[in-house]
């Protein structure tokens, strides 16, 4: 089982190339939204019950995938809100099972990351799309950033179209691709 590990600030493209990963891989695609916005449903954002419970299901989630031996596509924002350690928790709990945790590190000029955070595709998951709140925000996304470990591979989303980024972390990754139709 293999957990690949996309990361990278708010409107750098994770769960866009992650779908385009999943489509030429297979690989199903538990990006962090789905749980956020199922646990902020019913505690606000950033409450302890929030952090507690979007942790465990994000783990649980992992648990089991291991378990089954079904590898997963897991996107995810580093956040001030997020537990400290949480990305070493998610490599002991597919460790435990027997997979291996690869990380993907995505970039975004800060410019480029501007211009996408508004975008009405960013609303469909309930994404942050407030261009203030982003700047004041910043150095905390930043500084949870540098606590993660490094990608391999790293990417400049700007530099790369979804479809090529999927691509790169299918070779650097060795990731098996679906059989193409003929």
């Amino acid at each position: 089982m293999k957990l690949v590990f996309i990361y990278g600030p708010p409107a750098a493209g994770k769960l866009t190339i992650a779908r385009e990963l999943g489509r030429i891989t297979g690989l199903p695609v538990c990006h962090n939204h789905l749980i956020v916005d199922a646990v902020a449903s019913v505690f606000p954002f950033g409450t302890d019950p929030f952090v507690r419970l979007r942790e465990q299901m994000w783990l649980d989630v992992m648990r089991e995938a291991a378990a089954a031996q079904r590898s997963l596509i897991f996107t995810f924002a580093p956040e001030p809100t997020v537990s400290s350690g949480f990305h070493h928790r998610a490599v002991d709990v597919v460790k435990a099972a027997g997979g291996s945790t690869m990380f993907v590190q995505l970039k975004v000029p800060i410019a480029e990351q501007e211009k996408r955070l508004t975008a009405a595709s960013r609303a469909e998951f309930g994404k942050l799309r407030s261009l203030s709140l982003l700047r004041e925000l910043q150095p905390q996304f930043l500084a949870a950033e540098r606590a993660m470990p490094p990608g391999q591979p790293v990417i400049d989303t700007s530099a790369l179209e979804p479809a090529d980024a999927a691509r790169e972390i299918v070779n650097r990754l060795t990731l098996p691709l679906l059989p193409q139709p003929a």
